[in-house]
């Protein structure tokens, strides 16, 4: 068998054979939601290969179970490029996730805010994204499944499931891009306005790789951010990684809000 089938079958000895149906991976300052889902919690210590989410703010755990009546799983941390120089980080964890039976795959993040009316505390839901960083997850991948058609990377459907459950939970989700930003330092004022010319209404250091390959895998993608600043030139705030954890909670609230209605009204 494959690492991800190994693991996969150590994961389905622990939290039982019932397929999973939607993988959550959560950003920073939201590893706390891992709490929200009944179910098994199992460290990435004991799953070798998965990330060590070293960067404070995750939870790094993978919690298999139900949340809103749905079978999850959820990635209370994930990889970054920034920590290893690595593009795929994340594609062990998203195949594990495609050999426990999951078709659908939301990633949440922090990300810094370009638009005035998008202020810190706001969500957004990524109607599209801008690989600003220039890397990909697939490089070296030696298959012709590596050339991924990337039209509609954020499934319309999911999108508009996620918008409704906005909706029907009185809570404001913007529709936006969002720029991939290597990291780990934050980005200049002139970057910030190169970015913003390029058409990004947020940016952020994640969530774009993990669509890529989550796109490669054949699963269905969203992903919303949470803004936990104004981007750098754009306000007065002292961006820092304290402010980023700071801040998170702020629109993680609605954040679970929405992700807790989509799941409860999936078909």
């Amino acid at each position: 068998m494959s690492k991800s089938a190994d693991l996969a079958a150590l994961i389905r000895a622990r939290a039982g054979d019932a397929p999973v149906q939607v993988g959550l991976i959560l950003g920073s300052g939201l590893g706390h939601l891992t709490g929200a889902v009944d179910g098994v919690a199992i460290p990435y210590g004991d799953l070798d290969g998965f990330p060590h989410a070293g960067v404070s703010g995750h939870n790094p755990n993978l919690v298999i179970g139900n949340l809103e009546g749905v079978r999850v799983a959820v990635f209370g941390g994930r990889a970054h490029y920034y920590e290893s120089g690595r593009g795929d980080a994340m594609r062990l964890p998203l195949e594990v996730l495609h050999d426990l039976g999951a078709d659908t795959l939301i990633a949440t993040n922090a990300a810094g805010s370009m638009r005035p009316d998008m202020v810190t505390g706001s969500i957004m839901c990524l109607s599209d994204h801008i690989n600003f960083s220039g890397l990909n997850p697939l490089i070296g991948e030696p298959t012709d499944a590596r050339f991924v058609p990337m039209k509609d990377a954020y499934d319309p459907g999911l999108r508009a499931a996620l918008r409704a459950a906005a909706t029907a939970e009185n809570t404001d989700m913007a529709d936006g891009i969002y720029a991939w930003y290597s990291g780990p330092s934050f980005e200049t004022p002139a970057e910030i306005r190169a970015i913003a010319m390029l058409g990004a209404d947020a940016v952020g250091m994640s969530t774009v790789p993990e669509v890529i390959l989550g796109r490669f895998l054949g699963l269905r993608c969203a992903a919303i951010s949470t803004i936990t600043n104004m981007a750098a030139g754009m306000s007065d705030e002292n961006i820092s990684h304290d402010h980023t954890k700071a801040m998170a909670p702020i629109g993680a609230a609605k954040l679970e809000k929405v992700l807790r209605r989509y799941l409860r009204d999936r078909e």
